[in-house]
C-alpha cells in the first residue's frame, strides 16, 4: 500500500509539478459532486479548514478552481472546477488508466477477476466505515 501511495504522489507530481496528490484528490471530489463549499471538502476528508484553505488557494492561483455564489444562499461561495481543472483531471485519468492497462496486460483473466473482487471488497469496507464514522449518534 505504501508503494501504491508513493506511485500516486509521484504520478501527480509529474502531471502538474505545482500540485500535490491532495490537490488532485480535491479536484476529483469537486468533479464528482459538481461543486461544494470549502468547509464541505474539509469535513469530507476530515482535514483542518486551514489546510483545505491553503490547498484551495493554490488551486485558484493555478486557475483550476473558481468560486461562485451559491444560488440558494448568496452569503456562501461554492467551489467549481474550471475548464483547466477539468482538463488536468482528464489528463491524469487517462495517464493512470494507461498505466494500469500496461501493468495488468499480462495477467490471466482469473487473476484480474480475483484482483477486481479484492478491490471491490476493500473499497466497500472502507466506504462502510467512513459512512459509519460520520453518522450522528443518538444518545
Amino acid at each position: 500500500m505504501t508503494v501504491f501511495a508513493r506511485r500516486a504522489r509521484a504520478s501527480a507530481g509529474r502531471m502538474h509539478p505545482e500540485l500535490s496528490l491532495v490537490s488532485y484528490t480535491l479536484l476529483g471530489h469537486l468533479e464528482e459532486v459538481g461543486g461544494c463549499r470549502a468547509t464541505d471538502l474539509a469535513a469530507h476528508y476530515a482535514l483542518d479548514k486551514s489546510t483545505v484553505s491553503r490547498q484551495v488557494a493554490a488551486l485558484e492561483r493555478a486557475g483550476l478552481v473558481e468560486r461562485r455564489m451559491d444560488p440558494d444562499d448568496h452569503r456562501v461561495q461554492l467551489l467549481y472546477l474550471t475548464a483547466a481543472g477539468t482538463e488536468i483531471l482528464s489528463q491524469v485519468t487517462h495517464s493512470r488508466r494507461s498505466a494500469f492497462r500496461e501493468r495488468l496486460a499480462g495477467w490471466p483473466d482469473e487473476d484480474l477477476a480475483r484482483f477486481a473482487a479484492y478491490l471491490l471488497r476493500y473499497n466497500a469496507t472502507a466506504t462502510a466505515r467512513d459512512t459509519a464514522s460520520i453518522r450522528p449518534t443518538t444518545d
